[in-house]
């Protein structure tokens, strides 16, 4: 599958003339196009591993598939609120997208959670970021973004502790899997913002997610849903976990080609590292500080690299 380029969507993308028009790297506010959108996934990142953490302190009370299963509905209700989607004058593409978009969202979600209900929540980040890692250096066609992709993965095994053999194979087999449907959540993302205004398209897969996990939910944990507490805490990671960070990144995914927000995703173990921390109570060692100092490195590499490339755009069409 040829990955697309966010950066550059197709001038007769459906639903394009519904929203704002994407920058293009080489126009004028092309700087915006750049740093804006990675603020947008710092941001984003920032409030799903904090999200992440908390959910971490859910479980026991509601299981791993109910905590998804709260997390999914709340935040596909507000988004249905929020943004009150057109259900009509959508191609038969357009939904196909967007169901595509929610069944990875939703097997993204499962598998990682299944996956920190059996191993630490920093293992299991850095195990699930190689999805994304994989899609850098295949969606890539610059030398140098192969390079910052190189040394972010050097980082994540590093924060790894060099491997991961003491831990429990099942859990580091759901978090390879949510890597490879994160890697898919960037694809479709990137294509169901170019296809829909807005946020509409993440609403309307937010809602496919729902209804596909929501069997699984009742099932693990019943009524144990209901209780107010647990549901209201749901809630919290719902909108830390979902609402925000999934919005916020399908906003930069129209502004930022896919192979950089890849390699941005490698923040990802560091911003777990430290909600683990701040939350959880999970300590640094000076190797894992070294590691994150590494990926952080790749990540501004990555950053500097598509600003230049933006800079040389607009050089090139003033001369």
């Amino acid at each position: 599958m040829t990955t697309p380029s966010a950066a550059t969507p197709s001038s007769t993308a459906p639903g394009q003339a519904h929203g704002p028009a994407p920058a293009q790297a080489g126009a004028p506010g092309g700087r915006r196009g750049s740093l804006g959108p990675v603020g947008l996934v710092l941001a984003g990142g920032i409030s799903v591993q904090f999200g992440g953490a908390l959910a971490v302190t859910l479980m026991p009370r509601a299981g791993a598939l109910g905590v998804v299963t709260l997390r999914l509905l709340v935040a596909a209700l507000v988004l249905m609120v929020l943004c009150r989607p057109r259900l009509r004058g959508h191609s038969r593409a357009d939904w196909g997208t967007v169901i595509v978009f929610g069944v990875a969202m939703a097997a993204m979600n499962g598998l990682f959670y299944q996956s920190v209900a059996r191993i630490p929540l920093g293992p299991a980040v850095t195990l699930e970021v190689l999805g994304p890692l994989t899609l850098s250096v295949l969606a890539s066609r610059r030398a140098l973004n192969l390079v910052w992709a190189a040394l972010a993965l050097t980082g994540v095994f590093l924060l790894g502790g060099g491997g991961f053999s003491g831990l429990d194979p099942l859990g580091v087999a759901f978090a390879l899997g949510a890597g490879a449907m994160w890697a898919a959540y960037i694809v479709f993302s990137a294509r169901t913002g170019r296809r829909f205004p807005q946020a509409d398209g993440l609403a309307l897969a937010m809602a496919v997610a729902a209804v596909l996990f929501l069997p699984l939910g009742v099932l693990e944990s019943g009524t144990k849903l209901l209780d107010p507490t647990t549901f209201a805490l749901g809630a919290a990671v719902a909108v830390l976990s979902s609402v925000l960070p999934y919005t916020l990144e399908l906003l930069a995914l129209r502004r930022l080609p896919a192979s950089t927000f890849a390699i941005l995703m490698s923040l990802e173990p560091a911003l777990a590292a430290t909600a683990g921390f701040l939350i959880l109570d999970q300590t640094l060692a000076a190797t894992e500080a070294a590691a994150i100092a590494l990926v952080i490195a790749a990540s501004m590499g990555a950053v500097r690299t598509q600003v230049g490339r933006g800079r040389r755009g607009r050089t090139e069409g003033g001369s």
